[in-house]
């Protein structure tokens, strides 16, 4: 796995001004059907990828937690929300919890994460290939194509598709 993630940042490194320009077009002119598209491209990607092998988003970057993470994340660990806060979380220059640390602190040796069942928002979620409107977070692309080998199979899998 380590050899897959130096070459997904050589690879990267060398398709940012491509996959940059190629975003700046398809926010001037979108398909009607990228939603559908990427749902499908997401999906396909995520049948042959196991996450388990990798975990690299969990262990170099920290996802923003909301209010209603902190609440669910709080309760399932006993802890007062301000415990858990003080001692998982800050607040960053955009006023957002995020890790105080990465790797995760709930990331496991093995990958698994211990708190998968009330993981946060941005964790279910990531690498938000498949999000409606997906021309909107063209710049968290951007930076997710560096971080999730799918994420950069999808991308690259996308503009074969949507030329």
């Amino acid at each position: 796995m380590e050899d897959i993630l130096q070459d997904l940042q050589k690879m990267t490194k060398e398709k940012h001004l491509e996959n940059k320009k190629y975003f700046t077009k398809l926010k001037k002119k979108t398909p009607k059907n990228l939603d559908y598209i990427m749902q499908e491209l997401h999906d396909a990607e995520f049948e042959k990828t196991d996450c388990l092998t990798c975990a690299n988003c969990c262990k170099t970057t920290g996802p923003m937690f909301t209010n209603a993470d902190v609440e669910r994340i709080s309760k399932h660990l006993r802890l007062k929300p301000q415990k858990f806060i003080a001692t998982y979380l800050q607040i960053d220059e955009d006023d957002d919890y995020v890790l105080k640390q990465v790797p995760c602190a709930f990331l496991g040796a093995d990958n698994y994460c211990s708190i998968y069942d009330v993981r946060p928002k941005a964790c279910r979620e990531f690498p938000h290939t498949n999000r409606k409107k997906f021309q909107q977070i063209s710049l968290l692309t951007l930076k997710n194509v560096a971080i999730c080998p799918a994420a950069f199979n999808i991308v690259e899998e996308m503009k074969r598709r949507i030329p």
